[in-house]
């Protein structure tokens, strides 16, 4: 009989790592590198007014839709998930679902937080929910631990909040440089950008769209009566977003749209929405067509990154949209043909030299090979990696679905240029997600050394993980990161 092997330590240091190179490579490479967190939904208001939270449930729990699908599951009721229930009763309930998630990520993310944060190495569980629910709250009480101090935490060098271009950014004002005013009493010390997010402005067909443009209109201090209104509206904003370090733009759509569409067209299909007719579905997508076309452009103009995350089939259990709205954990993966409009959408742009850097996401793992060929067709020469596929998105954010990212990558396109990891949280106890990444990330190239298949060289694969979990995004979005 083989000898007896005593089971490594749960989350010790070398959890995920199953080489010696793999955990030298982690905890001298990438341990200890800063967070650029370049796409997440943490709210800057919070972050401004370096909120202090209630309890470990407000933290935690509020708007976390993965724990809330959990909860779903292990049969808890509503009441103790989004409803009235106490901040007790929903983290007792969520505690006694913890230990039925085994080899989902949230009983790893869960465990690694409360280590990270909390400095707690206890498991959930029924038994042990009282005294991490007061142990945790205590720590919450500690400005160590308000937003900012959790930030300062976990190392993280910039945040990218995503912003509605009809958002007033008063949060962004507070949190820039230079414009702080002097009474104003914790600047954060995390750079805080905002990211355009227009799909509000590109889903003509969704219920509430003539009211979008009036707050739009506002926002902008324009009548917007027509299509070309509606682009010096957004126009107006990009610069507002630019003016306070905003260098990115975001787009959340099923897929995307590229038919030909006159000016007179998309002017025709606007005034009759704004109007509150209805639209078909061709007319949408024409609409779309032509003001994606046009917010690539002003992208490129003023140097921004665009990116996409293409293929969430939303809100597809009616009932309890109804109940709760959207964004509450009723979004799967959806199956919608990809290639052909994003080549052309893509093209379209590049036939002017006119394709702004791009980072593309897919949400069906089944279009891993689609997206990162893609990223391949349009790279040009003119910078390092301008377009990316981007890392493991929602469901594929786990051990398995970042392991395919990683592999298809490396066998499709350049990893040495991957700009790496993001939360897409709304959770400011997310960021050991990064940790989880890079862990996963020095045990693949890990074990290609000790198949023989890479070269031992610590000093290559060091720098190689040094840049994909830092370097590469720094000096790819350009943020003006001193040096």
């Amino acid at each position: 009989m083989p000898p007896h092997r005593a089971a490594r330590p749960f989350l010790g240091d070398d959890f995920l790592l199953d080489n010696d190179f793999a955990a030298r490579l982690y905890h001298d490479h990438a341990a200890g590198q800063p967070i650029i967190d370049y796409h997440c939904h943490l709210s800057p208001d919070d972050i401004a007014a370096n909120r202090q939270f209630r309890s470990i449930t407000e933290c935690w729990l509020a708007g976390d839709h993965y724990k809330w699908r959990a909860m779903r599951a292990q049969g808890v009721p509503e009441t103790y998930i989004t409803g009235p229930g106490s901040d007790w009763e929903k983290f007792e309930h969520w505690a006694a679902t913890v230990p039925c998630t085994l080899r989902n990520p949230l009983f790893h993310w869960t465990h690694l937080e409360l280590q990270r944060y909390f400095g707690i190495h206890d498991l959930l569980t029924p038994a042990s929910a009282a005294a991490i629910f007061d142990e945790t709250n205590a720590a919450l009480a500690t400005p160590a631990l308000f937003t900012q101090g959790m930030l300062q935490k976990m190392r993280v060098e910039i945040v990218c909040t995503t912003d509605d271009p009809a958002d007033s950014l008063e949060a962004h004002q507070l949190l820039s440089p230079s414009l702080l005013s002097p009474s104003h009493p914790s600047p954060s010390l995390t750079k805080i950008l905002p990211t355009f997010r227009p799909d509000q402005a590109i889903l003509i067909e969704k219920d509430g769209f003539p009211a979008y443009i009036d707050r739009l209109g506002l926002a902008a201090q324009l009548d917007i009566c027509s299509f070309p209104d509606l682009l010096d509206a957004l126009e107006h904003r990009m610069d507002f977003f630019h003016a306070l370090g905003g260098r990115l733009s975001d787009h959340g759509l099923e897929r995307l749209y590229a038919e030909p569409c006159t000016d007179a067209e998309a002017d025709r299909i606007f005034r009759k929405r704004n109007a509150g007719q209805p639209v078909t579905t061709r007319e949408a997508e024409l609409y779309q067509s032509a003001l994606l076309y046009y917010l690539g452009l002003g992208y490129h103009r003023r140097g921004w990154t665009q990116q996409f995350h293409l293929g969430a089939l939303r809100n597809n259990n009616t009932r309890l949209l109804r109940r709760l709205g959207p964004d509450t954990g009723f979004d799967s993966i959806g199956d919608f043909r990809q290639a052909e409009a994003l080549a052309r959408f893509l093209d379209r742009l590049d036939q002017d030299d006119q394709l702004a850097r791009t980072i593309l996401y897919n949400l069906n793992p089944g279009d891993n090979a689609v997206f990162a060929t893609m990223a391949g067709n349009f790279n040009d020469g003119s910078i390092p990696g301008k377009i990316q596929w981007g890392s493991a998105w929602w469901f594929l954010d786990q051990k398995d679905g970042i392991e395919k990212q990683l592999n298809t990558l490396s066998q499709l396109g350049l990893l040495s240029r991957f700009v790496g990891m993001l939360t897409d949280s709304r959770s400011f106890l997310s960021f050991p997600r990064h940790e989880y990444f890079r862990r996963i990330l020095c045990n693949l190239i890990g074990r290609d050394v000790m198949a023989g298949a890479l070269p031992a060289d610590m000093e290559v694969l060091g720098s190689l993980v040094e840049d994909i979990c830092y370097r590469n995004a720094r000096t790819y979005f350009g943020f003006g990161i001193e040096a």
